[in-house]
């Protein structure tokens, strides 16, 4: 069962997504030209995939992997056309229908609306979660983690929101938009406080903490994280 904290804090997620930034959203995840700040976070998004790839195979054939918050479906889409297939789920039904609208016919893609901790998924090699923990407490993405890690046999790649007087001082800026160019209110956290957190976990007592690596691009500020089955 998952936190009450947790739940709330993704029920809020849905609503913004569904409601009130579509559009700031779709233009993001698109080839569209963008403001200079938001030209910044598509920058970052894009070196952060890009990161978080490099730490999966290149070939990704007979391979099952779950897209945790899949989005618009750049990610899904990138780990489809190395061989895998995948499971792609995310809160927003507006974001997984502009994800179906956009895939490449011919990938091996299982789109669906819902909670990405849901055990019905069933079972994968590896789990990404790209920026959709960045929103939670350290003792509920441990928890994520840890329920994630019962379902999946290699490896989970996920980001943070780390805790920096920049980010810091970047969100309180952020409150001044408006709330259509917002994103929503991200909990910065210590990788420290995080694997103090991972370590109450007994789902998680065969795995570790090893790659980590951060991302600066203007406004994106985010931790990549990787949590392995030895």
């Amino acid at each position: 069962m998952a936190n009450a904290t947790y739940l709330t804090r993704r029920d809020e997620l849905r609503t913004y997504f569904d409601r009130t930034a579509v559009e700031a959203w779709r233009r993001l995840t698109s080839d569209e030209p963008l403001g200079r700040i938001r030209a910044t976070v598509r920058a970052g998004r894009d070196e952060m995939r890009a990161t978080l790839l490099s730490w999966l195979p290149a070939d990704l054939r007979g391979a099952c992997v779950l897209d945790a918050g899949c989005g618009a479906g750049a990610f899904a889409t990138a780990l489809a056309e190395r061989g895998a297939r995948v499971v792609a789920i995310d809160i927003s039904p507006t974001l997984v229908s502009l994800a179906r609208e956009r895939a490449r016919a011919g990938l091996d893609i299982d789109w669906r609306v819902g909670d990405m901790l849901d055990p019905a998924l069933g079972r994968f090699d590896y789990a990404v979660a790209m920026d959709s923990l960045i929103h939670y407490n350290a003792e509920d993405i441990a928890q994520a983690v840890a329920k994630l890690s019962q379902r999946v046999a290699s490896a989970v790649v996920f980001t943070v929101a780390p805790r920096t007087p920049l980010l810091t001082c970047m969100h309180a800026v952020g409150r001044f938009f408006p709330r259509g160019d917002r994103a929503p209110a991200i909990a910065p956290i210590s990788q420290e406080r995080l694997a103090l957190a991972m370590t109450t976990h007994a789902e998680l007592d065969d795995w570790r903490l090893a790659r980590t690596h951060r991302i600066t691009s203007g406004f994106y500020i985010s931790q990549a994280m990787e949590a392995l089955r030895p």
